[in-house]
């Protein structure tokens, strides 16, 4: 059997004159601003044009261009090995890279994925937590693409993942390296995450409730093994006027520096590099902790191709290419939503 596991990310741009038309794109997602399309793609050339320059001295610093895509391959494949790739296993495994706001985007790898024809596709986003800005945004422009493609295959999605065993192992080793880094004084672990406007949260976004998800498997499993952690979950990367979610990254670091805590930061939210780890957390927030009196500051690196986060994904793509139908998002052990979180789509009925 072929099949084709396509993984959703964001995307970034590849050279300095990418930066505007990425920027464009990611603006003019209804999933990002949520008005009509007369307004909303006016709206999204003013944005982006007014934000280019300073996102391009952004990217200046680490080289001019995202190290997104490039990443991502690297676990595609590292995905394909762990799935077992010209083994006997029966099946013939594929992946595919499919960013939302750049290249390779989604009607180009439809496109490629026909030209393949599986006989099964699965949508695996690298998001492990579930929101309607991101995850379900790349479900949408799938299915319309797919739709208009003619690609008539059956589909399944691994919708999220936010404690998934493979996940929260990679991460707990991660930190814990971090954690010995730091050294032996009194050490504060920031789960950091990308921030959402709080608006999007009341309209039923399961995205807060999961990365809280994701960051108490993790301190569980180190308290465990070390007799306790101080931590705390804050959002980093906020922009507008709206009110965001909190409390924010910066806002704890210099909490932790009031405190005389080092810090030690893992980006739990993001499985991969680019500039909101780059640049604003290896560099913006680093310089933050020193003027905010932060005794010792690391930075604990995203889980990228780490043996054991892959090998989760390649267990949730077996799960569901085993059953699928199942109950409770694809082999996690609990609904990782609740009867509020209106935006998942298990609890909305759309999946």
């Amino acid at each position: 059997m072929k099949i084709a596991i396509i993984l959703f990310n964001l995307g970034g741009p590849d050279s300095p004159e990418a930066v505007q038309p990425f920027l464009k794109n990611l603006f003019s997602d209804p999933a990002i601003i949520s008005l009509p399309s007369f307004l909303r793609l006016p709206l999204a050339s003013f944005i982006s044009s007014r934000r280019a320059p300073k996102a391009k001295r952004i990217y200046d610093q680490i080289g001019g261009s995202s190290p997104i895509l490039g990443q991502t391959e690297a676990q595609a494949r590292a995905l394909e090995e762990a799935l077992g790739t010209g083994g006997g296993s029966g099946h013939e495994w594929r992946g595919y890279v499919c960013m939302r706001y750049w290249h390779p985007m989604t009607e180009a790898v439809v496109r490629s994925v026909k030209r393949f024809a599986p006989d099964r596709v699965v949508l695996l986003p690298l998001y492990p937590q579930f929101s309607t800005t991101t995850t379900d945004s790349s479900i949408k422009a799938w299915k319309a693409a797919a739709t208009a493609a003619k690609l008539a295959v059956p589909t399944q999605t691994v919708c999220c993942y936010p404690d998934e065993a493979g996940f929260i192992a990679a991460s707990v080793d991660l930190v814990k390296q971090g954690l010995a880094e730091a050294g032996a004084g009194p050490t504060r672990v920031l789960f950091s995450a990308h921030g959402l406007p709080e608006k999007v949260i009341r309209k039923g976004d399961p995205y807060q409730a999961q990365v809280e998800r994701t960051a108490e498997a993790i301190a569980d499993q180190i308290a465990k093994q070390t007799g306790g952690l101080d931590w705390s979950v804050c959002y980093q990367s906020r922009v507008g006027p709206l009110k965001w979610i909190g409390p924010s990254t910066d806002a704890e670091i210099r909490r932790a520096g009031a405190d005389g805590r080092s810090v030690v930061l893992y980006p739990l939210a993001f499985v991969s590099e680019h500039s909101e780890t780059l640049v604003e957390l290896d560099i913006d927030y680093r310089r933050l902790a020193e003027r905010s009196g932060v005794p010792v500051y690391r930075r604990v690196p995203a889980v990228g191709t780490h043996p054991s986060f892959i090998g989760g994904l390649a267990d949730r793509v077996r799960a569901i290419l085993a059953e699928p139908q199942v109950a409770v998002c694809h082999g996690a052990t609990a609904m990782p939503c609740g009867s509020q979180h209106l935006g998942c789509p298990l609890i909305a009925g759309a999946m």
